[in-house]
């Protein structure tokens, strides 16, 4: 039934892609694939949900060529500004990529040092994350120097501690979140005043067998030898609409991407450790993800940047994987070193290439449309309305799990348990099926009460007169047979025979 299913969906979704969901443009043209991840961590076709749409690579600007660009932030009115490091400015670019301003590149206090991030706050100041300068600069909107934030002071930073500010976002209350290269103890929170507040949601060290083995047998000396274990560093952060902060961190297998609490704890992975981006490699061997930048859309979809694939892993707000686009190449649609990722006004997604110098424009399918939609309503529990949208969604690609298990939370929350569980089956999730067992179970119970109630007083009444009457014939039985074999006993006694 499952082969069947991905068969079917497998000539769907080339016929769809090609012919459909990607007008003016041959599916053959695009330099990457689509595909997803099934519950036995295999990788399975899936229709391509954005397609390279064009780069802007600065030759053609009045404000000339980039240079190793960084940072990439797209402000609340829509315009575009690029940290372009290599030559230690922001442009200012507008909707239409056209230039509107250069900030950083006249000398004076105001003069950039290799900048790699860059914010704007939702009352138009500009905040740069001036790298080798080490100090977090603030321009008002039209560009103008206002004030400089340099390393700021308190003991809990400690002696050896060295500020370089590389990524920054700002909250309502203009409190700066800032990655700082080299630190491990989180995110750095530094108030409008430039005091520094605190660390916050810093990463762990996650148990380890070897290392309590090692804490356990070693001595002294051979402790002092084997290197120290740190936590990993954040590599950016960002935050959505309602204010969450989200963060990638390098070097590790597991919960790569977070999303903080106001008090630090991660809401995105709460008490589970989850890989993101790619699991296994078929083609050679396996490398882990590493996520350099991250982007959530006013919807919730987290877009997460691998530095070590070049491809983008676009994730709902519950961490379930949607679409995977880019990879490492010198084609259109590909990347060399990409640096920074972020949703234009009109829902594309532009990816900052350091390494080709450019800002590659990427725009959604329809069916990633249909996609959108549906997992919205299903993200706001709203399993009922999406239940046509993902079975739209089936009808061009069979191997969409989370179609069959959103359906399936659908039929559900209708109380329709037995066709829950075929769906759950399918998308192959055993506790969703489990419960929806034990549901059904229940309502066949309910449904078929009143015969197992019948059945039941039907015992009662066999057990209570038809047993008693069984058991008196079959006294009567046995002791009649007793009593004409007695008989014939005495009758031959009687004649003189022995008995």
């Amino acid at each position: 039934m499952r082969i069947k299913h991905r068969l079917t969906g497998l000539i769907l979704a080339a016929v769809f892609a090609s012919v459909l969901f990607v007008p003016g443009v041959s599916h053959a043209a695009v330099p990457y694939e689509g595909y997803q991840w099934n519950r036995h961590d295999s990788d399975v076709h899936s229709i391509n949900g954005y397609i390279y749409q064009y780069s802007m690579d600065g030759y053609d600007l009045e404000s000339g060529p980039f240079k190793e660009p960084q940072d990439l932030f797209v402000a609340p009115d829509g315009t575009i500004y690029v940290a372009d490091t290599g030559n230690n400015r922001i442009v200012h670019l507008s909707m239409e990529m056209k230039v509107l301003g250069v900030i950083g590149d006249a000398e004076g206090k105001g003069a950039l040092s290799e900048p790699k991030g860059v914010f704007v706050h939702p009352n138009g100041t500009i905040y740069v994350a001036d790298t080798k300068n080490q100090r977090i600069v603030l321009f008002s909107p039209n560009g103008k120097y206002v004030k400089e934030y340099t390393v700021p002071q308190s003991p809990l930073l400690g002696k050896n501690f060295t500020y370089s500010p590389s990524k920054l976002t700002v909250d309502k209350r203009e409190v700066m979140m800032v990655v700082s290269e080299g630190n491990t103890q989180g995110l750095l929170q530094i108030d409008k005043n430039g005091q520094f507040k605190g660390f916050f949601g810093a990463n762990h060290i996650g148990f380890s067998w070897k290392r309590l083995l090692v804490n356990t047998i070693a001595t002294d000396d051979q402790k002092a030898q084997l290197a120290v274990q740190r936590p990993l560093e954040f590599s950016s952060v960002t935050q959505d609409e309602e204010g969450s902060l989200y963060t990638t961190t390098l070097g590790t297998e597991t919960n790569q991407i977070k999303r903080l609490s106001p008090v630090g704890v991660d809401t995105l992975n709460p008490g589970k450790e989850k890989r993101y981006g790619d699991r296994y490699d078929v083609a050679g061997p396996f490398e882990l993800s590493s996520f350099v930048s991250i982007s959530v859309s006013p919807e919730g979809f987290i877009s997460a940047l691998d530095l070590n694939t070049s491809k983008v892993f676009e994730y709902d707000k519950l961490g379930n994987l949607l679409f995977v686009y880019g990879g490492l190449g010198d084609q259109s649609g590909l990347f060399k070193t990409p640096a920074d990722i972020a949703e234009l006004p009109d829902g594309s997604m532009a990816v900052l290439d350091k390494g080709r110098n450019r800002i590659d424009v990427f725009r959604t399918t329809p069916f990633a449309d249909l996609v959108h939609k549906a997992s919205t309503l299903y993200v706001d529990g709203r399993y009922e309305e999406a239940e046509s949208m993902w079975k739209e969604v089936l009808k061009y690609n069979a191997n969409y799990d989370m179609a069959y298990h959103a359906i399936g939370k659908s039929l559900y929350k209708g109380e329709r348990y037995g066709e829950a569980m075929r769906y759950f089956k399918l998308a192959e999730t055993k506790s969703d099926y489990s419960t929806a067992f034990k549901e059904y179970r229940k309502a066949y119970m309910r449904e078929h009460f009143a015969w197992f109630a019948g059945g039941l007083i039907l015992l009662i009444l066999v057990l209570r007169y038809a047993v008693p009457l069984l058991l008196r014939f079959l006294r009567r039985v046995v002791t009649a047979r007793m009593t004409a074999g007695a008989s014939r006993a005495e009758s031959t006694w009687g004649k003189g025979e022995s008995p």
